[in-house]
């Protein structure tokens, strides 16, 4: 065999018959009807986000590749049975003593980049192939995986009453997006793409980290696309990334909290080559309110009242922020600092419920007395002399 035939390395270590399901001595119909039914049951566009069957679909395409071409065939068979029987002289890579040719001559220079991963993904779904559902034309260019986009982060400050109740704001945002000149492909638009030669189409590569260990890396040259383009794009310079920048509405649900991180999904960066948008996040912050507090799902609020209510019993009309006030009822001898419960007037949560207004009497005293009021208080001071309220302070233990 000559240098240079198209024979690659990897032939060794892949059985394309077991791949398609087919035996060694099946018909070129009989693999064509196996890979078209394994094509048909994997393709990326009729499993979008299976990565199982995206793979299985690149790997039924390249033994389609090698087996469904009779001269590719006929040289894999060879390549396999010298494998099997140990006809490769002085093992792989070695020099062979009465063959002359080491495992380089026998697979040339340019064997490793294959060239013909994926060339039938065209001819299937939709290329240039003749009849027959695009079996047996002319094949066409690989279509390149969906990638997803980017996520996208962006603040928004809102309302106290917005967050009780929701609502939807307007969001200025600039992300990556796809080049428009070139639509994210990195190429020269009018220009064609090839397979990428450094992964050959499979958009990473394989690096050893010691010993038995390895680990798959976003190929370097193609950056994942599994495609090249000779020229690169003159607007992005085969970035194939550019900005954008749009205006979207975004719903903040009821009873969002203060810098509380809510994700929108979809809502992000576009995918490229038809791939799913990335998600926005939207970091909310919340404008206190001059009345009203919150402690986790409930509203808090401060209610001023007098000594005389608190000892005597009183009604008092609070706000609410979800509709009329209500009243609270005081008891007589109510201690200072006591908080009440009013149900069902604080933030919604995401189940349904709705949380409560919690009230907190304080006891206000006055800066300045009139007569009258200094009169009643040292009338009050007069009748409670004999009960010190100190006493218990002063008791030995």
């Amino acid at each position: 065999m000559a240098e240079n035939d198209g024979i690659r390395p990897d032939w060794i270590n892949k059985d394309y018959y077991a791949e398609l399901g087919v035996t060694k001595d099946a018909s070129g119909d009989d693999i064509k009807k196996a890979y078209r039914k394994l094509a048909r049951a994997n393709h990326p566009d009729s499993n979008p986000g299976d990565e199982a069957k995206h793979e299985k679909f690149k790997k039924v395409a390249e033994a389609y590749d090698v087996i469904g071409d009779t001269e590719k065939r006929k040289k894999y068979d060879e390549v396999r049975t010298l494998g099997a029987s140990g006809g490769f002289p002085g093992g792989f890579g070695g020099t062979g003593a009465g063959r002359g040719y080491n495992f380089d001559d026998l697979f040339g220079a340019g064997g490793a980049q294959g060239g013909g991963l994926g060339d039938m993904f065209g001819d299937l779904f939709g290329g240039a192939g003749g009849a027959g559902g695009g079996f047996g034309g002319r094949r066409t260019t690989p279509k390149a995986r969906p990638i997803k986009g980017a996520d996208v982060e962006t603040s928004a400050t809102i309302g106290f009453t917005d967050a009780l109740e929701g609502v939807t704001i307007s969001l200025r945002l600039t992300s990556d997006a796809a080049c428009p000149d070139c639509n994210g492909t990195g190429g020269k638009p009018g220009t064609r793409p090839r397979v990428c030669p450094e992964c050959e189409g499979a958009g990473y590569v394989v690096n050893s980290v010691g010993g038995a260990f390895s680990m798959n890396e976003t190929c370097p040259r193609c950056g994942g696309r599994q495609l090249i383009y000779d020229e690169a794009c003159p607007t992005c310079h085969g970035s194939g990334r550019g900005t954008s920048a749009r205006t979207i509405q975004a719903r903040i649900p009821a009873g969002v909290k203060d810098r509380q991180r809510i994700r929108l999904k979809g809502k992000g960066a576009a995918g490229e080559n038809g791939g799913p948008a990335g998600d926005l996040y939207v970091t909310v912050h919340v404008t206190p309110h001059r009345v009203f507090g919150r402690k986790d799902d409930n509203l808090t609020i401060d209610v001023p009242v007098g000594f005389d209510e608190l000892a005597l019993g009183a009604e008092a009309k609070l706000p609410t922020l979800s509709g009329s006030p209500v009243t609270l009822r005081i008891p007589a001898g109510t201690p200072n600092g006591r908080t009440f419960r009013v149900r069902g007037k604080g933030f919604r949560r995401s189940d349904g419920t709705v949380g409560d207004l919690l009230a907190t009497v304080e006891v206000q005293i006055p800066a300045v007395l009139d007569a009258d009021a200094k009169a009643a208080v040292e009338a009050y001071r007069a009748a409670m002399a004999g009960k010190p309220l100190r006493t218990s302070l002063l008791e030995e233990s």
